[in-house]
């Protein structure tokens, strides 16, 4: 897990505060009284927002594209309520699945060297599962599966209506008018023709007009929120008198001590990253990385059934 965790200033983000806080906290007993989450109040989420503002431009045109077909062609609307649950129920695990191999493209790729940047250069997983080799220190801090299990009963509900892409009667419905179909395999191609071919005979379906009334939000509008952990600091904070500071969660938010700077110190007589991980093939620029096709063009031999 990561040392800390950071998001805009909100209710909503307190399960993640509250899990990351705990699970950090039974690992380092020394943290105890302090929040592992940084609220972003008036620094930006940087980090977060960057990667952000590149998906728009690398992965987004092609698929935005593909979805406005749907609607220039009086496929979707809005407005029509067994169009749009059929369209989540379809779509949102399809697309998914594609940002899924779109973060393992990224996370594979060799950015462009950048010699203002102070992180490590390389392939990002690469770093993530070598840091020693790039000169850089190891801080990951690893989480038994029971650890996270019981966090997770304390702070997660898996029967709440959030988790479920349509209504659970629906859902049921759905699924068994895609198993009459065949079980058609999603992809870029097919994925309108499927849609339609559900619309069309969930339409002739006696069931319909039962199902769609019983719908309902599933939401409890008086539910409370989730309460932040009682007596808990906020993380340490400094800002040096140039404007910079420290956003991380290092010895609880103090940063590196003369320790860890020792040990870079000899990660940097070792002068370069180990050869053995640095790619032989020709260098992909990461800055120019653009998902120019759909993952089922380029690998056809993988597919998802829903």
């Amino acid at each position: 897990m990561p040392l800390v965790t950071q998001s805009d200033p909100g209710t909503e983000n307190y399960g993640i505060a509250n899990a990351h806080t705990m699970l950090h906290q039974m690992y380092d007993p020394a943290l105890q009284g302090t929040l592992q989450h940084r609220w972003m109040w008036t620094k930006k989420n940087v980090k977060p927002e960057i990667t952000w503002s590149q998906l728009p431009r690398r992965f987004t045109p092609g698929f935005e594209t593909l979805l406005d077909e749907g609607v220039e062609n009086g496929w979707y609307d809005s407005d029509n309520t067994l169009q749009v649950m059929i369209f989540r129920w379809i779509f949102i695990p399809w697309l998914q699945c594609e940002l899924d191999r779109y973060q393992d493209c990224v996370n594979n790729t060799l950015k462009r060297p950048d010699h203002n940047k102070v992180l490590p250069h390389g392939v990002p997983n690469l770093i993530y599962e070598s840091p020693e080799d790039f000169g850089a220190l190891n801080f990951k801090v690893t989480v038994k599966q029971d650890d996270i299990d019981y966090v997770r009963c304390l702070y997660v509900n898996p029967d709440h209506p959030v988790f479920d892409l349509v209504p659970r009667a629906l859902n049921n419905f759905i699924q068994g008018c895609y198993e009459d179909l065949g079980r058609p395999t999603i992809t870029c191609q097919s994925v309108w023709t499927v849609y339609l071919d559900l619309y069309d005979l969930m339409q002739r379906s006696v069931q319909v007009p039962a199902v769609v009334r019983s719908l309902t939000d599933g939401t409890d509008p008086d539910e409370e929120p989730l309460p932040l952990l009682e007596n808990q600091n906020d993380l340490f904070f400094h800002e040096d008198t140039d404007g910079a500071y420290y956003m991380g969660g290092i010895h609880g938010g103090q940063g590196l001590d003369a320790s860890d700077h020792h040990q870079l110190d000899e990660l940097a007589e070792l002068d370069e990253p180990g050869a053995h991980l640095l790619p032989t093939a020709p260098i992909i620029e990461e800055e120019a990385l653009v998902i120019a096709g759909f993952s089922d063009e380029e690998d056809n031999d993988k597919t998802f059934d829903w």
